[in-house]
């Protein structure tokens, strides 16, 4: 299968698409917290999981999940499959934080093992990006927008000023991968009162994002760090 590289235009146009036409679209995105929960197991032991510094941050309660997790781990792998553009890191990129061999090479490992071979990619900082697009927020512009973040209420305040200027019609706290199961019923039940979703949750971002999607068919972006860039302007 040919694989199509979408540099952040082209994510805008298929946004736009999808919008317009109203179809369901799935953004999800592949870092190194993603990486580590789909490896667990079958392309690393979960005892060498369990030494990384950020499965160590998780198990503190820094990143919304607990490890191992294994029904995680099936589910971020589903999501990567269906989801309609998946963001991955080119090799050798410095957007993230993290040690190299925990990006992109971690990627194609667990990739290759699982057999996940997205048709659409882009960057997987693209969020970053589109959080200080003008186009971006144009292209949301009067669009009915539900948030999903650990600080919604913030985040809901701040788009709805200057120069966001945005119609947020929910903003869902969502801080821990457990509560997955009763938003997703509140989100299926309010379907109908929003057009695009901006979920900001870490690793959980990628199965709610495909998810929404998939049983909504509103348009779903993992928006990932870029509630920071909006909230404080910095990603971390």
């Amino acid at each position: 299968m040919q694989q199509i590289y979408l540099d952040t235009k082209d994510l805008l146009k298929t946004i736009e698409d999808a919008l317009k036409n109203q179809k369901a679209f799935s953004l999800v995105r592949i870092g190194d917290g993603e990486n580590l929960v789909m490896s667990q197991h079958h392309v690393w032991p979960v005892s060498k999981v369990l030494q990384e510094r950020w499965a160590i941050k998780a198990n503190r309660g820094e990143k919304g999940l607990t490890l191992p997790n294994l029904h995680l781990r099936n589910a971020v792998i589903s999501s990567v499959k269906k989801a309609t553009v998946v963001g991955i890191l080119p090799p050798g990129d410095n957007t993230i934080k993290a040690p190299d061999y925990l990006k992109r090479p971690l990627t194609d490992e667990v990739f290759s093992y699982y057999k996940i071979e997205p048709p659409l990619i882009c960057h997987a900082g693209v969020n970053r990006e589109l959080a200080k697009m003008e186009e971006f927020w144009s292209l949301l512009s009067g669009r009915r927008i539900l948030i999903i973040t650990r600080e919604a209420a913030k985040l809901k305040e701040r788009l709805e000023q200057e120069p966001y200027n945005q119609k947020i019609v929910h903003a869902l706290p969502f801080d821990q991968w457990s509560e997955y199961r009763n938003t997703m019923k509140w989100v299926i039940a309010h379907k109908n009162s929003f057009d695009v979703s901006l979920i900001s949750c870490g690793v959980s971002a990628v199965v709610l994002a495909e998810q929404i999607a998939a049983k909504t068919g509103k348009v779903a972006l993992d928006f990932g760090k870029a509630n920071n860039i909006i909230l404080k302007g910095r990603p971390n």
